[in-house]
């Protein structure tokens, strides 16, 4: 299920979400040009950050691993980052927004118990 064309889809929706996220904590948290610099800033640290580290071999990525790192690596630093993405929506004055991303992010990962399972394993 966690390769399941819809689920790598809700996946994909959901990183974007975390992408504007924690532009939207940017742009709440800082005035000026530095407001500016974070909402440009911090959505591609994090867009880097997920798109660098990987498990060889992950069905859902493309098989590519630009920095390897084993399954449970991956799977902490994807739950960090969507983490972090709930509480930027938390900290941008958003708290409905946040819960509604931390809902969807539990019922993604609970549709992917084989992936996870994989991922723990690997």
């Amino acid at each position: 299920m966690g390769s399941h064309p819809l689920n790598l889809v809700f996946r994909f929706v959901l990183e974007l979400c975390a992408l504007v996220a924690v532009g939207m904590f940017g742009w709440v948290q800082f005035d000026g040009a530095l407001q500016w610099g974070a909402v440009v800033a911090f959505p591609l640290l994090f867009a880097t950050v997920w798109g660098t580290f990987a498990v060889p071999d992950d069905p859902s990525r493309k098989g590519t691993a630009p920095v390897a790192v084993p399954g449970l690596v991956r799977l902490a630093l994807e739950l960090g980052l969507f983490g972090a993405a709930t509480a930027a929506l938390h900290f941008a004055e958003q708290p409905p927004l946040a819960l509604g991303f931390a809902a969807a992010v539990i019922l993604h990962y609970g549709l992917s118990y084989d992936r996870i399972a994989w991922l723990r394993s690997a």
